[in-house]
């Protein structure tokens, strides 16, 4: 039987037997932690071991672990990194950085049982971008990103990890908070292909990405890109991206409408699975029943993009790696 066409996240630490025959009957593709979900090592193995089971198989498990602002494990779990753009900005070789960053991250997630990080992220900055969003990125030049985020997923696939790219088809012309507003981009088609559009272009092979809850005008300029066939057809046919596809999270304040309403209309445009987060369990029910089983294009899509997925978490010298990175950072390398 398909996946169901979700990605969820539990209410707390532990599952309660609800959330656990809930999950069992929605049968999510995936879960994802935050925060809230994480106290100690041993809490969060447990943790993931009852999500998997509650599906009956080897569910990926997300986190958003960019660092700085933005990384759910903190110490002593995960390194405390500051954010990308500073960081590859104290770098005398960006790529081989954030590679050994990324490795090392990786490494700490799959010694808790989670197998997929929401990275890299390869929006282009330009100087108005917006301060919510602007040192999460990698760079202002377009070819410059796209080699950082591959370097950034090859280091988290070398640690077993499976990488997100995001957030598509580019958010850095955003002048607003998607979590807050609804952006809209008033750049030309021209505009954004030479810019926006480019990492993408290049990273179209990564197993995964996540969309952007912004109204591009020149593609569609009545409804953000999560909810947009036409913006899809231009991630499936010009970006030329063949793989899973998800949307951001669909409680963000950017979209309008009930979430089993957004679910449909974000599934219709192209999506292949819904990412609802921080939502009540009633709420979880509603566009899991919304959201139903993946479709058999999208089911393809979702099983090829955990192929690159290992079984076991590969060994990693991690005292060697920090010692190459220490020699390529300027200052410290954790805060």
């Amino acid at each position: 039987m398909p996946f169901g066409a979700t990605i969820l996240d539990p209410t707390g630490p532990v599952l309660s037997p609800e959330e656990k025959r809930f999950f069992r009957d929605a049968d999510p593709y995936g879960f994802i932690l935050f925060a809230r979900h994480i106290e100690t090592a041993e809490q969060v193995r447990a943790l993931c071991a009852d999500l998997r089971d509650s599906v009956g198989r080897n569910a990926p498990i997300l986190l958003d672990q960019e660092g700085g602002r933005v990384q759910r494990l903190r110490p002593p779990l995960g390194r405390q990194w500051d954010d990308p753009l500073p960081f590859v900005n104290r770098s005398s070789d960006p790529e081989q950085a954030m590679f050994l960053r990324y490795a090392i991250i990786a490494s700490e997630m799959r010694a808790l049982g989670i197998d997929v990080d929401c990275a890299p992220l390869v929006d282009v900055a330009d100087p108005d971008t917006h301060p919510f969003l602007r040192d999460r990125c990698y760079g202002m030049e377009p070819a410059a990103v796209a080699r950082l985020g591959r370097a950034v997923a090859m280091g988290l696939l070398a640690g077993g990890v499976l990488p997100v790219v995001k957030h598509m088809p580019g958010h850095g012309r955003a002048r607003a908070d998607s979590h807050k507003e609804l952006p809209r981009v008033t750049a030309s088609l021209d505009q954004l292909n030479q810019v926006d559009f480019a990492p993408f272009k290049v990273l179209n092979d990564l197993p995964m990405a996540m969309t952007a809850h912004i109204v591009y005008e020149a593609l569609d300029d009545t409804v953000p890109a999560t909810l947009s066939p036409r913006a899809m057809q231009v991630i499936r046919n010009d970006i030329g991206f063949d793989n899973l596809v998800m949307t951001d999270d669909i409680s963000m304040k950017a979209l309008s409408g009930s979430l089993p309403e957004i679910t449909v209309d974000a599934l219709a445009a192209g999506c292949d699975v819904i990412l609802l987060c921080n939502a009540a369990l009633e709420d979880r029910r509603a566009v899991a029943e919304a959201a139903g089983r993946m479709s058999p294009s999208a089911q393809v899509r979702a099983e090829r993009a955990l192929d690159p997925r290992p079984e076991t978490a590969p060994a990693l010298d991690i005292v060697e790696m920090e010692a190459k990175l220490s020699a390529l950072v300027d200052g410290p390398l954790y805060g």
